[in-house]
């Protein structure tokens, strides 16, 4: 119905007495009055709170209260750097977002790790807040992600994190610290009906640029999904304006998403705001649509604290005449309120502001070993558990068995999901690699995205959030580049950045290698790139057996996991890879991140005599390896690592030290690789053991894997170059 879902409309005040209750009204101005009286008491201590950069909510506090106000427990929020009237708006007080203000121990949503009003927040009695990066943007991805795991819940028939159990009502009792003296709107919150929940994502104009934003924007309109992007429309990026970097407002560049219902309002008027967000919250809880709520706001503050509006602003006096302050203390004058009253509420504030500023700053700072905590979840796959080759197995290539492992999780998961370019019922993936499982499990569990690589990646931020466990895959390596912005922003860095609140819990299934004349965008090895963002686990199997169990142990882990699976070990296909083919474990095989495996061990006499090697090596390096040995027998052991992180390396400095000679073979071009790292590891840790120097062999030094299959060759390793390898350093 495009009249209702592609209008533009401006909401207008009518003028009349106001219809909300005088006790929200009340609540509200105590809130914008403790907002300002934050900011005020920020300026006035400038030299003190911007040793870490902040930016405040002045100007912007009535559509932020009337939307924080509005939220239930069951509700999810993605906040943006200057929503902190947002936050007191849900029942925080001012204590808590002054601790992160100055990067303190006890800062309840990051530890001191995060900049001021970067919440993060998992507690039931609030909305909660995943972790999101500085939010220009891209957390629009894992906040439809988010509304995308409502979704799914309601096609399972779940219930998603912290939503009323059982349909029952939903009952809290003080939210809100009573040692506090200050009278927030819920610190009792009474019964409230379950409603479903709903997602907010708050933006502000600028970031409506950002191509993420569309991903996000398509999805939510595709499956029709329960999300509020709020734009706040202050008419500037940083020094640089509307008119300079946009060609249309939010409310009007989103009318090219028919299915995503914009509203424009004057974002300044609380009563306005009220209003519109209460019908349109009203409207997603029933109908389970998007929406957009474009509310122009004026810029009272600085930018940030350390960009200061008096270095570039011409407009000030302007946006003055906006504040919203003046027009909320007129709407209390009209609704029975003396100005007396406002003296002694904003009285209050500033008293209550003054108090929490003082502990704040004398509370604890983090001590150094705090540094070391929460940088990965505990995981529960701590050994190797199940039968790797059952006496009745049958030989299966390495694409099947990865095919069963899934298959086997989402019979007894049900929050075990797939998604990803070409996997839906049509094709089963372009390898085949989820085939017939759509059909099993149906479209809702499993189904194809847009061609979007950053959506795939960051939605799993919000899915894990609301309590599933997806599995997604980019189809190529080759094409995880536009993913990792949210890979290395959204999703690794969510579970040390909340201190261990937000642990993603997602697996990232990614083709990877050359193979059979892919060319220059289907034949990237990317895991170098890859192994450079912490917080993320990495997994490169080199046969089926380890594929299916390291898949069972990714998905149990509460991680982040990216698996690469080279294409040409897939079927076999690729002379000498036989090996892996492998006997399908049973359906509790799971092997522990961080284990390698030997996949051929070296003879005593060999290796007392001085003359065998070690072999440092995953995926198709494994079987180059495997096949280069032959000619040289009993003098070469193989460890395949299996996971490059968590890596194995007391495995690894094990087999230098009982060899004294190393070859480390990687797929990928040598120069700055992952495997270079690992022989300057050696060198560094088993230098006083070694009888060589640790040597890497690799692809060449080429920016692109060409086409042509002589070139092909060329480029990359083979058993031809490994073999050469292992004779030149056995003889060394």
């Amino acid at each position: 119905m495009p009249s209702r879902t592609s209008t533009t409309k401006k909401v207008q005040k009518t003028g009349k007495q106001s219809p909300i209750p005088k006790e929200i009204l009340e609540n509200a101005f105590r809130l914008m009055a403790t907002a300002k009286a934050m900011t005020d008491i920020y300026e006035a201590n400038f030299k003190f709170v911007s040793k870490y950069v902040h930016a405040t909510s002045r100007g912007h506090e009535a559509i932020q209260l009337a939307v924080g106000m509005q939220l239930h427990p069951q509700d999810f929020a993605y906040p943006y750097y200057r929503d902190d009237s947002m936050l007191l708006g849900m029942g925080l007080r001012p204590y808590q977002l002054m601790l992160q203000l100055m990067a303190k121990r006890d800062d309840p949503f990051s530890g001191g790790r995060s900049y001021y009003c970067h919440p993060s927040l998992r507690d039931e009695h609030f909305p909660k807040i995943p972790h999101q990066s500085s939010a220009t943007g891209m957390q629009a991805i894992p906040a439809t992600g988010a509304a995308m795991g409502f979704w799914y819940h309601e096609k399972m028939g779940t219930l998603p994190l912290g939503s009323a159990k059982n349909g029952k009502k939903y009952h809290t009792e003080t939210v809100v610290n009573l040692d506090n003296p200050y009278p927030y709107h819920h610190k009792e919150r009474k019964e409230m009906d379950a409603k479903p929940g709903l997602v907010v994502c708050s933006l502000g104009d600028a970031s409506v640029t950002e191509g993420e934003i569309s991903e996000a924007f398509q999805m939510a309109v595709l499956k029709k999904l329960p999300i509020l992007y709020l734009v706040q429309d202050n008419g500037w990026d940083i020094s640089a304006n509307a008119a300079e970097t946009r060609v249309a407002n939010a409310a009007e560049y989103a009318k090219g998403f028919p299915g995503l219902e914009t509203v424009s309002i004057e974002g300044n008027d609380f009563e306005t705001c009220w209003n519109t967000v209460q019908d349109i919250f009203e409207k997603i809880r029933r109908e389970r649509r998007p929406f957009l709520l474009h509310a122009r706001v004026p810029l009272l503050n600085h930018h940030t604290s350390g960009v200061r509006k008096e270095w570039y602003r011409d407009d000030l006096a302007e946006h003055a005449q906006r504040d919203p302050y003046p027009i909320l203390q007129k709407l209390l004058l009209e609704n029975g309120f003396s100005a007396k009253d406002i003296q002694q509420i904003e009285n209050e504030a500033i008293k209550t502001v003054a108090s929490d500023f003082k502990l704040s700053k004398n509370a604890e700072d983090p001590r150094p070993e705090d540094l070391f905590t929460h940088d990965y979840a505990p995981t529960p796959v701590t050994e190797e558990l199940g039968e790797r080759s059952p006496a009745n197995g049958e030989t299966k290539v390495m694409v099947d068995c990865a095919l069963f492992a899934i298959e086997e999780l989402m019979r007894e998961y049900p929050d075990c999901l797939l998604y990803g370019q070409d996997v839906g019922r049509r094709l089963g993936g372009v390898f085949r690699e989820a085939a017939t499982l759509a059909e099993k499990f149906g479209d809702h569990r499993v189904f194809n995205t847009p061609i979007q690589e950053a959506f795939i990646v960051g939605s799993t931020a919000g899915m894990s959030a609301v309590g599933l466990k997806p599995i997604v895959e980019v189809q190529f390596a080759d094409y995880i580049w536009p993913g990792l912005n949210q890979l290395f922003t959204e999703v690794a860095r969510s579970c040390y950045l909340s201190n261990g609140k937000w642990p993603v819990s997602c697996v990232l299934r990614v083709p990877i290698g050359a193979y059979g004349s892919g060319g220059p965008y289907h034949s990237s090895s990317v895991e170098s790139v890859v192994a450079q963002i912490r917080g993320v686990k990495i997994a490169y199997p080199s046969n089926g057996a380890d594929l299916k169990g390291l898949l069972k142990a990714a998905w149990h882990d509460p991680n982040p996991v990216v698996i690469f699976e080279h294409k040409g070990l897939y079927w076999s296909k690729v002379p000498g890879t036989e090996a892996a083919r492998t006997v399908e474990p049973d359906a509790d095989y799971i092997i522990p991140f961080g284990k390698a495996r030997t996949a051929l061990s070296a003879d005593n006499q060999k290796i007392e005599k001085g003359e065998s090697l070690a072999i440092i090596t995953y995926g198709m390096g494994v079987h180059w390896a495997l096949n280069a040995a032959a000619q040289f027998p009993g003098q070469i052991e193989i460890l395949d690592l299996r996971t490059l992180c968590p890596l194995d390396e007391a495995a690894m400095y094990e087999a230098a030290q009982r060899h004294g000679k190393v070859l480390v073979v990687t797929e990928e071009q040598v120069n700055g690789s992952f495997a270079q790292t690992l022989a300057a590891r050696i060198q560094e840790n088993c230098f006083n053991f070694l009888d060589a120097p640790a040597r890497t062999i690799g692809a060449e030094n080429m920016p692109a894997v060409p086409l042509n299959t002589i070139l092909e060759q060329r480029m990359i390793p083979s058993i031809e170059k490994v073999a050469k390898a292992m004779g030149d350093l056995l003889g060394w």
